[in-house]
């Protein structure tokens, strides 16, 4: 499965058991607007390049967020063919968390 709803990326990030990573794949221009807590940015169009940052993850979870969900599944499928073990894709995104989870992120 390679996708997480908002409640339970929550419930992850509560429990703290593991090293979660909330990787937010948005531009720098949306992440100013609306971000989670705790989340690291690096844009999607970046991560090719920017891979070996993400090398000590590679075995951890990771919990990849965007606006809607849409540019979160590509990195996530992205990140599984380099050899992660551990990604989802977070449905619905940032605007989905805001509503079921933190009001006080803004929608946009």
């Amino acid at each position: 499965m390679t996708t997480i709803t908002p409640h339970q990326t929550h419930e992850l990030l509560k429990q703290k058991e593991e090293s979660i990573l909330l990787l937010d794949c948005r531009t720098p221009e949306e992440h100013e607007v609306a971000r989670i807590d705790g989340s690291r940015l690096l844009p999607m169009q970046e991560i090719p390049q920017r891979l070996d940052e993400l090398e000590p993850h590679k075995e951890q979870p990771i919990v990849v967020y965007c606006h809607a969900g849409m540019r979160s599944q590509r990195v996530t499928d992205y990140l599984l063919q380099q050899g992660f073990t551990d990604v989802r894709s977070m449905v619905g995104g940032i605007d989905r968390w805001s509503v079921e989870i933190d009001p006080q992120v803004p929608r946009y």
